[in-house]
């Protein structure tokens, strides 16, 4: 039993079995594809709605502290999943590396703790994307109705779950059904639209920033860091900290490029590239937009849905030109963040599959569009359930803690490689090791600790059902012992 459950698939054996002719995934992506993909997949309801809630309620004008220490533990977790991409350019991600590196039970946990971040936080986005479109419409004169529009249960501490009076939450769910026909007619076409989606909201970001930074008004920086209220996380450097877990979300999606291994030109060399190139765009953009949004508003007044577009507000009637292109970069930005989170889901399950864990129907593979498109379909209708009926704040703290706990076992994971196999070739290598990755490891923990019980609470119960899926069908089914 414990040879099974802690048995390691060779990193040989891992790159074979990848190769799978004309029955795998065809490789299409090249390196701005794979970049694209990152920046698509990061850029969405972070920078345009979790800015403000951060500022005003945590960080203040310091929020661009925030943003520096989550791109620190995110930039260390980075650089330990462009050594695991180059060196094993296989789909699957964190469950890959973990599999090669610490056994099967433990990939078997990250595999299943996977699903959290990208079929939940595909959820997730997807609620948000609703919301900027209701918005939008609305400015045209076209009213949503509530009924249809919203999620039919809430959660709160205090009363549990609660009926909210909604039926589903249709914008959502119609989002996710589109995204997931483009995934399933092929990547290179998905790829195609997301690049067009990123150019479009990387402009709008642009134009904020460019025409922003006409109406700072110094006196909204001052006090940068405000005084703590007495509560820990509510201003001064607890607030700082505590900002930096909250906007942590705006971060997610630099590994989801992990995923694509299999499906790029030059994997060795271009997935650390589309990792770590994507996760720098995106820092720099997001320091630029908290300051550029904390100068032109007052933090205090942030604490709203869409902080971007009151700042446009403020300036006067001279930007108000600009609010419609700014939802509209919201809701494009969205848009390419459900995609990539669809589009990462399945070549998990296609991976796992493959390895005898799920089930063989897992791995069939499109024979004209070459993708997993049973996956692919079932990720989407499991996703458009989810968004149609859950709030987007508990779907938000499961994806944070799922994705938090993969960031951490993939740092340990290049620890352990690096002791037992320092003889394997290894394209881009991490830099000071152990200490980047024992770094990544800590600033990842002390978030996952910042967060609710409840959420931990949900962590658990959600590996209890992976554990006993794998004891009772993933264990007996398992190929490790004929294919090492």
């Amino acid at each position: 039993m414990s040879s099974r459950l802690f048995a390691t698939k060779s990193l040989q054996k891992l790159i074979s079995d990848g190769d799978a002719g004309e029955h795998g995934l065809k490789r299409t992506l090249t390196r701005t594809h794979l970049i694209a993909l990152g920046i698509g997949a990061i850029i969405g309801t972070g920078i345009f709605v979790l800015t403000g809630t951060a500022a005003a309620n945590h960080a203040g004008p310091g929020l661009v502290i925030s943003f520096i220490i989550s791109a620190l533990g995110c930039g260390f977790a980075g650089l330990c999943y462009a050594e695991f991409a180059s060196m094993i350019p296989i789909a699957g991600s964190a469950y890959t590396y973990s599999y090669a590196t610490l056994g099967e039970f433990v990939a078997w946990i990250i595999g299943w703790d996977l699903i959290l971040e990208y079929l939940f936080g595909a959820a997730t986005v997807a609620v948000g994307w609703s919301g900027y479109v209701t918005s939008f419409l609305g400015d045209f004169g076209i009213n949503i109705p509530s009924s249809i529009a919203d999620a039919p249960l809430k959660y709160s501490e205090q009363g549990g779950w609660e009926l909210t009076g909604a039926i589903i939450n249709f914008p959502a769910v119609f989002i996710i059904v589109v995204m997931t026909a483009l995934l399933v007619v092929g990547i290179k076409e998905s790829a195609r639209f997301n690049n067009f989606i990123v150019i479009a909201k990387i402009i709008v970001i642009l134009l904020f920033i460019g025409f922003g930074l006409s109406y700072i008004d110094s006196a909204n920086y001052t006090p940068f860091i405000p005084e703590n209220t007495g509560d820990f996380g509510k201003f001064g450097w607890s607030g700082i900290f505590a900002g930096a877990g909250v906007i942590f979300f705006a971060y997610i999606g630099f590994d989801a490029v992990s995923t694509a291994a299999q499906e790029a030109v030059n994997p060795q060399k271009d997935m650390p590239a589309g990792i770590l190139v994507s996760l720098i765009v995106c820092t720099i953009l997001y320091i630029v937009v908290s300051l550029v949004l904390t100068g032109i508003v007052n933090y205090k007044e942030l604490n709203v849905p869409a902080p971007i577009a009151l700042a446009i507000s403020k300036s006067g009637n001279n930007l108000m030109w600009l609010s419609k292109p700014i939802k509209i970069g919201a809701i494009a930005g969205l848009s390419s963040v459900v995609l990539v989170m669809l589009m990462s889901q399945p070549r998990i399950f296609y991976t796992m599959a493959k390895d005898g864990l799920l089930p063989k129907k897992f791995a069939v593979v499109h024979s004209k569009f070459k993708t997993p498109y049973l996956t692919t379909i079932l990720t989407g209708a499991v996703a458009a359930i989810v968004a149609g009926l859950f709030p987007i704040g508990i779907l938000g703290e499961l994806v944070s803690i799922g994705t938090l706990l993969a960031f951490v076992i993939v740092c340990a994971g290049i620890i352990i490689l690096r002791k037992t196999r320092p003889d394997i070739e290894r394209p881009f290598k991490t830099p000071l090791v152990p200490l980047v990755p024992i770094l990544g490891i800590l600033i990842c923990l002390s978030q996952m600790i910042a967060l609710p019980v409840d959420t931990w609470l949900r962590l658990i119960i959600w590996m209890a059902i992976g554990v006993i899926i794998y004891f009772t069908y993933g264990i007996n089914n398992s190929k490790i012992l004929d294919k090492n």
